[in-house]
């Protein structure tokens, strides 16, 4: 595939543009200001920025320095003028979502959403009277049909477990078109590959528990986008849900992205590699990989190392998953460790709608992340385990 990805020199000059926190002591690395409040010299400056005259961290359940340091870079990164961080990929989703609905209000969402998601759409938004509309991404048409009176258009792409890859510009234009706010998961992607505000989305969401952190040792989550509305998640969320960011992990996401470009590039090569080889064994039908279903659609410049893959009846699926080795069982990814997840395990799973059942996700179906312990051995990993779990 052409490489058709930013200049890395220009990623990395956002983020080197945008580092506005002065480093203590000189240290090349931000500073961890572990600390749940800050205090005022005097009386007039606790009562001008409680008055709103004066803008400054008062306490870290609303703002702290390492923090805001993480949510400059990642709006540099996405190209908004300002970036939330929360404490999950859920955290962000939810809060995006209740700042901007009311009761009686109408969700457009893409099929086959982060599994999460679609749960919250079917649980606690139907308890306050929202309705969400499920549709074809591709299918500009039916959005189209979809979106009068809606209030957001909810969208993923790549999206979870089908891959299926949408044109995120004509998207937007078509929320813009009916008024409708327009979301858009970009875990999959992160800023390295697509760059949704460019494309005309409003906010831009991401679990940074996966490729922005990058190790498997943080949980959070973003929101970038106008200052307009994310103010309003600002206000009307994050000081009584309480779901802020820490310092800590903060810092975690900062050490994440100095990596970033690099750890993409070198996931979507290995993904790469063993998808084309995965859609050439005889025992596996399809290989959904958004490289190998098409063409990339616009603003789409490259791919990660999340895919998955259906096998026939030949194979024993929970034996294939036991003759891993380098390929562990477990949920999430964008870490060094490549996983493995069964749509199996989905169909049984006892939390909330199951979104593999609704939407058609079949039993037979594998999703890989595909990490960073080197490609050979993880093609002889999965090959060893197709052989061995043959019926």
């Amino acid at each position: 595939m052409t490489d058709r990805t930013e200049d890395p020199v220009a990623l990395a000059q956002r983020l080197v543009a945008h580092d506005e926190m002065t480093h203590a002591y000189e240290a090349v690395v931000p500073g961890i200001i572990q600390t749940s409040l800050f205090t005022f010299p005097n009386f007039q400056e606790m009562a001008d920025t409680y008055a709103g005259k004066r803008a400054r961290n008062v306490y870290s359940r609303t703002t702290n320095p390492t923090v805001t340091e993480f949510e400059r870079k990642m709006a540099a990164l996405e190209g908004t003028e300002d970036a939330i961080g929360f404490p999950s990929g859920m955290a962000a989703i939810s809060g995006a979502v209740l700042a901007l609905v009311q009761p009686g209000d109408r969700i457009v969402c893409v099929r086959h959403v982060y599994p999460d998601a679609y749960r919250l759409f079917e649980t606690l938004l139907k308890k306050w009277g929202v309705t969400t509309t499920y549709v074809d991404g591709a299918d500009l048409a039916a959005v189209d049909a979809a979106l009068p009176g809606a209030r957001l258009l909810y969208l993923e792409s790549p999206n979870s477990w089908m891959m299926e890859a949408h044109d995120v510009a004509a998207l937007a234009a078509l929320a813009r078109k009916h008024g409708a706010i327009s979301l858009i998961d970009n875990s999959w992607a992160t800023p390295v590959f697509q760059r949704p505000a460019t494309l005309g989305v409003d906010l831009v969401l991401h679990s940074a528990s996966k490729y922005i952190g990058g190790h498997s040792d943080t949980v959070a989550g973003v929101v970038a986008g106008r200052l307009e509305l994310t103010g309003l998640i600002r206000r009307t969320i994050c000081p009584y849900i309480g779901a802020k960011l820490g310092p800590f992990e903060a810092w975690l996401l900062l050490r994440g992205l100095r990596t970033l470009p690099i750890r993409m590039k070198a996931h979507e090569a290995s993904a790469l590699t063993l998808a084309r080889r995965l859609a050439e064994h005889p025992n596996v039908t399809k290989v959904h990989h958004p490289a190998l279903m098409g063409a990339l659609p616009p603003g789409l410049t490259g791919t990660s190392g999340l895919f998955s893959f259906t096998v026939d009846d030949g194979i024993d699926i929970p034996a294939l998953c036991d003759a891993l080795a380098f390929f562990h069982l477990g949920v999430s990814w964008g870490g060094h460790e490549s996983l493995v997840v069964p749509a199996l395990v989905t169909h049984v799973q006892a939390a909330g709608p199951n979104s593999a059942l609704d939407f058609g996700v079949p039993a037979t179906m594998i999703r890989l992340h595909v990490g960073l312990e080197g490609t050979e051995a993880l093609w002889a990993d999965l090959d060893q385990a197709l052989t061995a779990a043959k019926r």
